[in-house]
Order: structure tokens, then sequence, then C-alpha cells
């Protein structure tokens, strides 16, 4: 077939058929079409969409374009969980301890951040030590004898996500929900779980800024996943303030340590308590209902197996697992920085985006995919929306290295959390559950 006449055909307002989009996708990912012919189908996609079938056809055919892993010697129904990503979203670690520890197995393949949404790879490697690469064979050993492991996304997954993710960036239809879903759960199904818990995140430190968009992403990710044959729920959850007070890599470590330590409540874990329910009941592991699934990952908080478990999973993967006890181990940005309320009043608003952004600044974050990181830099949050404050109290602490930065980090902070006269209302944490 010409590829030519299937952009005619989606740009004119067609259905792709399921053998045209899987030519798409292996045609793109072996580079035999060139990328001005993608581009020109991207933004066909962009504006005329793609219907609940085509979406699910292309999401399958990227998936299968590279190798597929197989997890079917792993013990237990091997449960994945995604988040589109935020700030301050310790999630990941605290979660994969905690239902692990329950006998849910977890193998997960996180990506490095990029913008303003840290990356779960770059929080770990501020464990000396720790590798998140390993042979697939020895991933899934792992997965079988521990229930966890977490790795950066390999090389030959989903290729021809890697290309058309590449385009999109370049050609103005990064925010197609089509694209989006199918670029997220192709390197899902590639993955191998049997079943997922979306976290689609939702307001201002999210890419889903509103509610419709973020409901949007969930229903055609969760359709995308059954339509696969794989058991998945997506949950909205909100990103209008950090989900966690420790914005950085090692200073996300110590948050997800002190949480499991029973030492943290709020948010991070509420979210995490919701998530990991999900789970437990996909696993099919004697977990009848939601209430159950919560009660037993309680226990395990409480009875410290989840903090075992994030040892454990520390040390198998090469990092030193003192690390939990003694945060000295883990690197910290020497300059320091408090920031302070201007006026008497109640946090209002956040703009949680330029918090992300003023935590890039620090140099924890990435512009740029080859950005080096300081992995102690980063911002401690001291307050909530609706806390009371006096003047002059501390509303956050900023690490970094570098000086000539740290007047303007202090100026993004002050901008972005701003005192109120009023009390203002506290925004609702799990919007929606899509199943």
């Amino acid at each position: 077939m010409r590829f030519l006449d299937l952009i005619i055909k989606k740009r004119d307002g067609g259905r792709l058929t399921k053998e045209e989009l899987t030519y798409f996708a292996n045609a793109a990912a072996k580079g035999e079409i060139p990328d001005y012919q993608i581009a020109a189908m991207l933004m066909a996609i962009y504006f005329n969409s793609l219907d609940e079938e085509e979406t699910a056809d292309l999401t399958i055919a990227m998936a299968e374009s590279g190798n597929m892993i197989d997890l079917s010697h792993v013990k237990g129904i091997v449960v994945d969980k995604h988040s589109t990503g935020g700030v301050a979203d310790t999630v990941t670690l605290i979660l994969a301890s905690l239902v692990a520890s329950a006998g849910v197995p977890v193998l997960k393949m996180s990506g490095k951040g990029l913008g303003f949404s840290g990356g779960t790879i770059d929080k770990l490697a501020s464990v000396p030590g720790f590798s998140t690469e390993m042979p697939l064979e020895e991933a899934v050993k792992q997965c079988d004898e521990h229930g966890i492991v977490i790795l950066q996304q390999m090389e030959r997954l989903a290729p021809a996500d890697k290309k058309l993710y590449s385009l999109r960036s370049v050609t103005g239809t990064v925010e197609s929900i089509p694209l989006i879903a199918a670029s997220v759960m192709s390197k899902k199904l590639a993955g191998g779980a049997e079943a997922m818990v979306l976290d689609v995140k939702c307001g201002t430190g999210a890419f889903m800024k509103n509610e419709e968009e973020a409901k949007a992403l969930a229903e055609t990710m969760v359709s995308i996943g059954k339509n696969a044959g794989r058991q998945t729920v997506a949950l909205i959850t909100d990103m209008n303030q950090p989900l966690g007070m420790y914005i950085g890599n090692s200073l996300e470590i110590i948050e997800a340590a002190e949480v499991l330590k029973g030492n943290v409540k709020g948010d991070v874990l509420d979210v995490t308590m919701e998530l990991g329910a999900h789970m437990m009941v996909l696993a099919e592991n004697d977990v009848n209902d939601l209430e159950e699934g919560r009660r037993i990952l309680l226990e395990n908080l409480q009875n410290g197996k989840g903090l075992a478990k994030f040892r454990e999973f520390i040390e198998i993967q090469g990092g030193d697992p003192k690390v939990v006890d003694d945060y000295s181990l883990l690197p910290l940005s020497s300059i320091k920085r408090e920031v302070h309320a201007d006026k008497a009043g109640y946090i209002g608003i956040m703009d949680t985006e330029a918090l992300g952004n003023a935590f890039v600044l620090t140099g924890s974050g990435r512009l740029n995919s080859d950005d080096e990181l300081d992995y102690g830099a980063g911002i401690i949050m001291k307050v909530r929306i609706g806390d009371k404050v006096e003047k002059g109290d501390v509303i956050a602490e900023i690490f970094t290295e570098k000086k000539e930065i740290i007047n303007e980090v202090e100026g993004m902070v002050a901008k972005a959390v701003p005192v109120c006269d009023e009390v203002p209302e506290k925004p609702k944490l799990i919007k929606y559950t899509i199943s």
C-alpha cells in the first residue's frame, strides 16, 4: 500500500483499517517512511482524530513493533501502574514497595524526567549504586523472586512510539488525546503486565489542565486496555498543588522512606493507598474489594513490611539500603534559601507548574534530554493549600549548587504560592474512577 494514500484518507476524515495502522506503526519503527510523511499523518490525526477502534489498533501495532515482554513465568498476576506525570509525585516508590509486600508482583518500566514533571528513574539514580538497567531475563527473575523491579525503558520496547513521539513534539501534535493515549499504552502493553492502574493527573501541575481533558484521556486509555485484553482502571487525581512536600530526586527518596515509616500522612499517602487498593483487587490475590485492599496495605504500612520491601528493592538493584535510615548518604545541595510569606493570611491557589519549573532551575530537572542533573537539588514545601500563615513564616526551602539562580528561584516560588485573605476551598484529591 502507498502511505500517501493513507495520509489523504485520514486528511479527508476517513477511517484507517487495522492493516493500514499496523503498516503505519511498523514502517515508522523501521524507518521506511520519511519523517515528513509521518508528520503529515500525525497532523491529519490531530485534526480528524481516531475513533475507539482505530486508537486501539494503532496502540497494539505500536506495542508489537518491538519486543513484547512475557511475564507468564512470574507467580501471580503482574499489575503495572502509570502516572501521567506531576510535581512531587513520589507514589511509584511507595506503592510498588507496599503492594509487593502484600504479594502483588510489580515489574515497572519508568522514564527519566523532562520539564516540570520528575522521573522515577532520576529519583532512583540519586541512591548510591542503584541500577535501573539489567537484562530482561534477570528482571523477570527478580520480579518472580522478590515481587518488585523498576527498570529504565528498554530500547526495543515500542520503537514506533519513539519515532512518533519525537515528531509529535516538533510538529504541534502533542495534545492529541488518541496519540497521547497510544504513546502511554503501547509501552504498557509491551511491558507485559496483565492488569494496569492509571493515575491521570489533572490541574496546574499536570499536562491535562482541566477535568474534561483528563476524563477524555483516562477513558481512552481504559478503552485501549480493555480492547487489548488487559484489566484496566484509571483514577483522575488532583495536581493543583504538589502531591508530596518534597520536590527533587534524593528529596523524594527521603519522603518515600518517611511515608513507609508511617511518619508522613496526607495526599501522597492517600493517593498511594487508593491506587494500591485497585492494584490489589486487579491482582485477584484473594482481595474481594477496595476496602479489603486498603486494609491490607495499611497493615503492611504499620507493621513495617512495606518499608522492609523498599530496603530489599534498593539492595537487590545494587543500591545502598542504609539510605532508608541514614539520609546523609543521599546527596543534598549545599546552598539553601528559605522563602517566607510576605503577609499573614492563607495559602491560596498554587501554580504547581511554576513550582515544577523552579525545581528544574535548581538543577534537579531537565529541559533537554541530555541535561546533567544535580540529584541533591530541589524544593521542600512547608505549606499546603488552605494553611494559615503569619508574615515571615517559611513556606518553602530551596536547595541548589547554582548560586547565580537562587534569587530567581526564590521569586518563582514566592509568586507560585500566594497568600490570600480568605480561606480557600481545598481541591478534591481523587476526582473520578473510570473502569
